[in-house]
This record gives C-alpha cells, structure tokens and sequence, in this order.
C-alpha cells in the first residue's frame, strides 16, 4: 500500500510539464570541445608539474579552489 492509495487526492498532482519532461539532446561538437578543454587543462597542468615539480602540482590546485566553491554553489542553487 503506497500514500496514493490510501490518499486519492494526491494521484495526480504532478505538473503536466513534469510528466512530459525530457533532455535535449547534446551536440556531438560540444562533447568534443569539452574533452578538449578538458585534455588542455590536464596537460597545462602536467606541463607544470614537469616544470616546477611540487609547486606545480598544487598551486593550481590552491588556484583551482574558489572555482569549485563557487561551481557547487551554482549547482546547488539551480
């Protein structure tokens, strides 16, 4: 016995959009451009780590705080 059978009222309440609701389909373009920043970033970051040895590998990654911080606070609100 689930909530909806012992409450008729709350069978259909979902918003009409919600049940029709689907994801547009992404660009293959996009997908690539993404990898290839993404395979950008990892490299700059290699070639740091190569370069300046420790500091290298977590400066960036100091730096790279504040974006995340403010990346999950975009996520959390929407």
């Amino acid at each position: 016995m689930s909530l909806t059978d012992t409450n008729p009222t709350l069978e259909n309440t979902a918003a009409p959009e919600a049940q029709d609701a689907h994801h547009d389909e992404v660009n293959p373009a996009t997908i690539k451009a993404i990898f290839a920043v993404l395979a950008a970033v990892v490299i700059a970051w290699g070639s740091a780590i190569y370069a300046f040895g420790v500091p290298g590998l977590y400066i960036p990654a100091l730096c790279f705080v504040p974006v995340m911080y403010g990346l999950l606070v975009v996520i959390a609100k929407g």
